[in-house]
């Protein structure tokens, strides 16, 4: 069986239903030694987005681009497991807080783009309380007029931050940051809902839920208009088995 480097910063870049996803031992030092080098764009992969990655060209080459892909949902990881790759989950929004932090340790700058007005309101109140001292040198919703993005897309590269997260949704983060990011430093992240949670408006599935992969379950149940998307999650698992991938290939 293939087995992950002790190398915490070495990836190997793998495929499950021929989407890219890296195998690395620690995902947060493969985050840090991506800045050292200049920068990129994060992605965290789960069955979902595999799926609509197979089905939206643009997102799967914002995916494909991507620097760093990591195995966010369980279904991934149970996909590479079948090709006798051993990772570990890496849920993308204990990443990027994970980067907030370290981003406060070592003063680097940082954007954050997304979610509704109300919850960027509640999100820097939150980490002025949380981590006085981050560098926050943007904030701003994702609910702007057509007319007033190019004018943020413009501030933000000139502010060059070093950590930028997106929450823009699947999968306009992917590819809005795949088109913003190119020629500019720093680490460049899409997380979703995570901005929700954080700022309180939404609870994250309790642990116990985690260990037992049903965190799904849990989504569904605070959004039922979830429901069509979750059905991408079995048909996730019969084309894993239906086309019964071999060993993964690295890049």
């Amino acid at each position: 069986m293939d087995a992950v480097s002790t190398d915490p910063c070495d990836q190997h870049r793998c495929q499950v239903l021929g989407v890219g996803v890296d195998a690395c031992r620690d995902v947060h030092a493969a985050a840090i030694g991506l800045h050292a080098r200049g920068g990129g764009q994060i992605v965290t992969l789960n069955a979902e987005m595999t799926m609509a990655a197979r089905a939206d060209a643009q997102l799967g080459a914002a995916i494909a681009a991507a620097e760093l892909v990591i195995p966010d949902g369980a279904g991934v990881v149970w996909a590479l497991a079948r090709q006798g790759v051993r990772v570990r989950r890496s849920p993308g929004i204990e990443l990027a807080r994970a980067l907030l932090a370290y981003a406060e340790a070592h003063g680097w700058t940082v954007a954050l783009i997304g979610a509704a007005p109300e919850v960027m309101d509640r999100l820097r109140q939150r980490l002025a309380a949380e981590l006085p001292a981050l560098r926050l040198v943007m904030a701003e919703h994702g609910y702007q007029s057509a007319e007033s993005w190019p004018l943020l897309e413009r501030r933000l590269q000139v502010l060059k931050p070093d950590l930028v997260l997106v929450a823009l949704g699947v999968p306009r983060q992917e590819t809005w940051t795949q088109r913003l990011h190119a020629d500019q430093p720093g680490l460049w992240m899409g997380v979703g809902g995570s901005f929700d949670v954080w700022a309180g408006v939404k609870q994250r599935a309790p642990q116990w839920m985690g260990r037992l992969q049903v965190e799904w379950l849990y989504r569904l149940v605070q959004e039922p208009s979830r429901w069509r998307r979750m059905l991408s999650l079995p048909a996730f698992a019969w084309e894993v088995i239906r086309r019964g991938e071999g060993r993964a290939k690295r890049r």
